[in-house]
């Protein structure tokens, strides 16, 4: 009897372990884009990036304060030979038999240095710096964008997958009843034993179309949830009402909303105002150097000299005078540098007008699909009817019962498929367009 219990409790502990593995999650479209956005890794290295470029520009910053160093010595010395040269010659001879006793230094200083004028180097670095950080900070937006495209993506082909999922077991289901139905049949010599086959062959072809729906279903399952961290046997269920309740406003109709909203475009255009200012950067060299400078200095040499309170004040200027020959080719690194950002800003235009074209049209396209898939289903369903209608009344045959079971198959799972077509390509617009963040209510990184 106790074996009995325990047999019993690992059923219900092994029930429970399998329902809890196949924890199932609702998820609406804006809910999984925010989730990626918190959770993804390409998400959070951009962030980063911002992050590290943002402390990169106040270290340039801090460059405008004065450098304060303070240092201190003690040495102790050898007997060192101290021969006072400011004495005069009998004091000499006197001294030479009365030589100070020296093993002992102590020195402090503190000095400081404020830059005044560089060939204006260090406000230039400072733009640099900053147009890198905003530039960074549109990649960032930009890579949320791309996250946010690729979560569409994936929801809308979980989508189709579990539609077509469905409308293949329905049809599944009424594939099996048609073959007890001609199995009974066939027994009666109602129908001919091929009339059979061809239903039990149809049933085998749902049966594999089945099979590979549900794997593709069970792939992009766990892509998705990869992308947005959850557990990989989460069951996630989409929510119809992003693909039956979507109604798309504001399309863009040109490329004028790219060329303002691109975020990559946007970061291209900060790294062309930094590779432009990193040329005056360079033309710097050119310029000699000011400061202001100050310092206190406390000494004691033991038993020879002890100096306090000694502060010193002036300007000091330096200036390299090799770098007029080797400047000359900084400022080509530079310039050559600035070309490359503005030729890879026009490169990335054009790619954005052919890349906003096309999203159009596929958007016109998917629309005008929409609704003739619509048509197909109406025209698809009341041809089948007939045909029933007619087979069993012996004016059709199988073959023609099941080609129309098939078209009906068929347009409904195209049906579906262009319901969320319409969907994935005016987000997919709205992405080229760089509106797709501002869809979702993205108003800081």
């Amino acid at each position: 009897m106790k074996a009995n219990y325990l047999i019993l409790f690992g059923v219900l502990f092994l029930g429970i372990t399998s329902v809890e593995a196949q924890e199932k999650r609702s998820l609406t479209l804006d809910e999984a884009i925010h989730l990626a956005w918190e959770k993804s890794n390409e998400v959070n290295l951009a962030n980063a990036k911002v992050t590290t470029k943002k402390y990169e520009l106040q270290s340039v910053k801090n460059n405008r304060y004065p450098d304060l160093k303070a240092s201190a010595q003690y040495q102790r010395l050898t007997n060192a030979n101290v021969d006072m040269k400011i004495n005069n010659s009998s004091e000499n001879n006197e001294s030479e038999s009365k030589t100070p006793k020296v093993n002992q230094l102590v020195l402090g200083q503190i000095n400081a240095t404020l830059p005044i004028f560089s060939g204006f180097k260090l406000k230039n670095s400072i733009k640099v710096s900053d147009n890198l950080y905003q530039a960074e900070t549109a990649n960032a937006l930009q890579t949320k964008e791309e996250t946010a495209m690729k979560v569409i993506n994936y929801y809308v082909a979980l989508y189709k997958a579990q539609k077509t999922v469905d409308l293949l077991n329905e049809n599944y289901k009424s594939a099996e009843q048609r073959v007890k139905d001609f199995t009974e049949l066939e027994k009666n010599e109602i129908v001919p034993k091929n009339d059979l086959l061809k239903t039990q062959l149809q049933l085998s072809k749902v049966q594999l179309s089945l099979d590979q729906a549900k794997s593709d279903l069970n792939v992009i399952n766990y892509e998705l949830n990869n992308l947005l961290k959850l557990n990989p046997d989460t069951k996630i269920a989409v929510s119809e009402s992003d693909f039956y309740n979507f109604e798309p406003n504001n399309i863009p109709v040109d490329e004028n909303p790219a060329l303002e909203n691109r975020k990559d475009l946007e970061a291209l255009r900060f790294q062309e105002k930094a590779s432009l200012a990193n040329i005056k950067v360079a033309r710097s060299g050119y310029y000699p150097s000011l400061s202001l400078i100050g310092g206190y200095t406390t000494l004691d040499l033991k038993n020879v000299v002890t100096v306090q309170n000694a502060m010193n004040f002036g300007v000091g200027i330096s200036y390299n005078l090799s770098g007029i020959l080797k400047n000359g080719t900084e400022v080509k690194v530079a310039k050559s540098h600035a070309e490359e950002v503005q030729t890879s800003q026009m490169m990335l235009t054009d790619h954005i007008k052919v890349q906003v074209q096309k999203a159009i049209e596929d958007y016109d396209l998917a629309v005008k699909q929409k609704v003739v898939y619509n048509e197909a289903v109406v025209q698809a369903t009341e041809n089948y009817r007939i045909l029933k209608d007619k087979y069993d009344n012996g004016l059709a045959d199988t073959n023609d019962l099941l080609e129309a079971d098939v078209e009906q198959l068929s347009s409904k799972i195209n049906d579906a498929v262009a319901k969320a077509n319409v969907t994935q390509k005016y987000y997919s617009l709205l992405s080229v367009t760089g509106q797709l963040n501002q869809t979702f209510n993205l108003t800081k990184i």
